[in-house]
């Protein structure tokens, strides 16, 4: 393929060499002169290892031109990658002048320019940004429309600085957001050799996969390290605790928790948390990683609280008590304390929950109840089709086969189902259906 980089730092100078490396004609485009003179002489305008024989390599080979001209690196190529800084502004903002500036020149590159063009934005980008910012720009300044001359699509990239040629070469997955198939196609024809999956997506999706993933590994690294301290302090092997979780492959290091839901309960999560908070806090030291997430766990459900409330129904009916699907523990409840607070406000509550049956209830179980919700026995039925029946709004807190089927069965059009667990196929219930995130 001909393909034009626009930015040559870390990313855009090591996609410029894998790419002529594996027989593509590349052109490097940079507003920086100085990075357009390294890479003219077959050096490398970043230190990177592997970088500086790839380039030598590369720069010889005859399939690599620079320039700063963006005309004629659009003119030249058939696919640009757009790799260009998007740093923190001082208010924390994305800084995106560099991009909207760019977007500018490609629009009007494209004016005069006959034939498709596949525009392919890799920057680190807020999500919306590409559909709502940079397409409209590039279809003002070209007079062409995405679709219809150009495409634009968001691919992510996951290249680690110190690594990112073998990062390139052996990436996690590689993921294409885009809204029609044409430049979906053109990626895989262009990385589909790379020893991993495809996924085509949304382009916010895309967007905001690369947030979540920085976001994941600094969460990751933190968390680590706030284990260790504590660790330290409690005279433990840090090292040793955290091979040991890691060796863990079906809870610890998996998709396990990794789905949007509600919010953690039980009987162990809880208390554990709040032991370790205390021991750290025993020993001065400090972990607001592992102490905000009882606070984040209680917006969560101060969120599902908000939508019941602001909806203005006063007839409410729970589908599910217990903290987790196929069990009859209460004990910290989060759909609990969603009872206990609808209570609170007056709202005629009624409560289906087939594992939960107030008179087996024993020991802590039976006490978590007492103390929170005294009356739950005058508010539980037998059966769920007449919680149906006599509720404005449903909260469906149970992820079970024999619940969804008697929802697509019972619920009205005049109700409202605020969904917690991710119903499927909830376009067929005949109500209006709200999840809690989504």
């Amino acid at each position: 393929m001909r393909i034009s980089i626009f930015g040559l730092g870390y990313v855009g100078a090591v996609s410029l060499a894998c790419l002529a490396r594996d027989g593509h004609s590349v052109i490097g485009v940079d507003v920086d002169t100085a990075k357009l003179e390294l890479i003219r002489t077959g050096k490398t305008p970043v230190v990177e290892e592997g970088m500086v024989d790839l380039m030598t390599q590369v720069a010889a080979s005859g399939r690599v031109s620079v320039t700063t001209d963006v005309v004629q690196a659009v003119l030249g190529s058939d696919m640009s990658l757009i790799c260009v800084g998007t740093p923190s502004a001082p208010n924390g903002s994305q800084d995106q002048s560099a991009i909207l500036n760019l977007a500018r020149d490609l629009g009007r590159a494209m004016r005069d320019k006959p034939g498709d063009h596949v525009f392919v934005f890799r920057s680190t980008l807020v999500p919306g940004t590409v559909e709502e910012v940079l397409k409209p720009i590039i279809e003002q300044e070209s007079g062409k429309k995405d679709g219809e001359g150009f495409h634009v699509c968001f691919q992510p990239e996951f290249l680690r600085e110190g690594t990112s040629i073998r990062d390139y070469d052996k990436p996690p997955y590689t993921i294409v957001g885009a809204n029609t198939d044409a430049p979906v196609a053109r990626l895989r024809e262009l990385f589909g050799h790379l020893p991993c999956e495809i996924h085509a997506t949304s382009i916010r999706a895309a967007e905001m996969v690369k947030y979540c993933c920085n976001n994941f590994h600094a969460l990751k690294i933190t968390f680590a390290n706030e284990t260790a301290r504590l660790c330290e302090a409690l005279g433990v092997d840090a090292f040793e605790v955290m091979d040991l979780v890691c060796k863990d492959r079906q809870l610890n290091i998996s998709p396990a928790y990794l789905k949007p839901g509600f919010a953690f309960g039980g009987s162990c999560l809880p208390k554990d948390l709040r032991a370790t908070i205390y021991m750290s806090k025993m020993r001065d030291v400090d972990l607001p990683l592992h102490a905000g997430i009882m606070q984040s766990n209680r917006i969560h459900i101060d969120h599902a609280i908000a939508k019941v409330l602001a909806s203005g129904k006063r007839r409410v009916g729970m589908i599910g008590l217990s903290f987790k699907t196929g069990t009859d523990d209460l004990r910290e409840s989060p759909l609990v304390l969603l009872a206990e607070h609808f209570i609170g406000k007056g709202l005629a509550l009624q409560v289906y929950d087939p594992e939960v049956h107030l008179s087996r209830l024993l020991g802590a179980n039976r006490r978590f109840i007492e103390q929170h919700v005294p009356h739950l026995g005058s508010l539980m039925h037998g059966d769920i089709e007449g919680v149906i029946a006599e509720s404005d709004l449903l909260v469906v807190g149970l992820s079970d086969t024999r619940i969804f089927e008697a929802l697509a069965q019972h619920v009205r059009e005049d109700q409202i189902v605020l969904d917690l667990v991710n119903i499927p196929h909830r376009e067929t219930l005949r109500g209006k259906v709200t999840g809690l995130c989504w």
